[in-house]
């Protein structure tokens, strides 16, 4: 399944022309284009899908999604097992990790 989940951005940058992001997925740490959103900034949540952010999201509703999301199993099936990548809390990977 591919489903649009909610991220926090930790980190922004340029590359070759592209505005990218390293995003937080309730613990899972993902690059993600940021060309649909380009006013988003470091500390704002936004809705992505395949790699992309299309629709900024306020804080309360995408920590309840995130919420909703791990409970129903749904961010393990979206983003792998996450007893495979030993990131925070047993789930994902560390932003230092992300970044290699």
């Amino acid at each position: 399944m591919c489903l649009a989940v909610p991220g926090r951005v930790l980190d922004i940058e340029d590359r070759d022309g592209t505005r990218m992001a390293t995003v937080d997925f309730g613990g899972v740490v993902k690059e993600v284009c940021l060309e649909y959103l380009p006013d988003l900034r470091v500390g704002e949540y936004a809705i992505v899908h395949v790699g992309f952010a299309l629709q900024r999201l306020d804080e309360e509703s995408a920590r309840r999604t995130l919420e909703l999301f791990e409970n129903l199993g749904l961010l393990q099936e979206e983003f792998g097992d996450p007893d495979e990548s030993g990131g925070p809390e047993g789930f994902g990977e560390s932003i230092e990790e992300a970044r290699r």
